[in-house]
């Protein structure tokens, strides 16, 4: 579920996902009414002939004005292209504000580091955590290079300590050690601060 989606069902009439703006929707169902400037008459006029002729559009964004000469039928094969891109839209924009994209957006680095910072939450904010933690590497971690997680407890604790390989076994190996970790060595004033410079001092590591 990508925008390259949208380009691919495009293709299919014969189009690109680039070939739907207004216009060049507009260029392609018709020719812009032209003005000129008149020496005799020191002023810019429009010409008439098409007055009355073709049905007419105009753009509020410039003003400009389009003679439509395309049929029904090409007109309405836009309408199906635009409505099938906005669908394809939608679709993205609920897959981009679903499950772990939610709450972290997309990572889109391949190496990455997550510091887990979690403060004073109380036991059951500690395990909802934990669970939206779970959801991120089983579902987007999985799909990049590298990965590493920092603790900033009392006692900075890193899961790895380099950036490691993704596989299913690092992930689920990363899902355990979460899982394992003691609620109540969480607090400390310091160590975020601590835990983000160590992350940074893996050279490997892109966000």
């Amino acid at each position: 579920q990508s925008l390259v989606s949208s380009s691919e069902w495009l293709q299919c009439y014969g189009l690109k996902r680039n070939k739907l703006s207004l216009s060049q929707i507009l260029s392609q169902i018709g020719f812009q009414h032209r003005k000129d400037y008149v020496t005799a008459l020191g002023k810019t006029v429009a010409s008439r002939y098409a007055d009355g002729l073709f049905p007419q559009y105009k753009r509020a964004q410039d003003g400009s004005v389009y003679n439509l000469t395309a049929k029904k039928e090409l007109i309405l094969h836009f309408v199906d292209c635009l409505m099938g891109a906005i669908e394809l839209y939608k679709q993205r924009m609920e897959w981009l504000t679903s499950e772990s994209r939610q709450i972290f957006g997309v990572i889109q680095e391949r190496c990455i580091v997550i510091v887990l910072d979690f403060g004073t939450a109380a036991p059951a904010e500690f395990d909802l955590c934990r669970d939206a933690l779970s959801m991120v590497l089983v579902e987007q971690v999985i799909q990049i290079a590298r990965f590493n997680l920092i603790w900033a407890a009392q006692d900075l604790t890193k899961w790895q300590q380099k950036s490691t390989p993704v596989s299913e076994h690092t992930v689920k190996a990363a899902v355990m050690w979460l899982w394992k970790l003691d609620h109540m060595t969480a607090v400390s004033h310091t160590n975020p601060a601590e835990a983000l410079l160590e992350a940074m001092g893996d050279e490997a590591v892109s966000s």
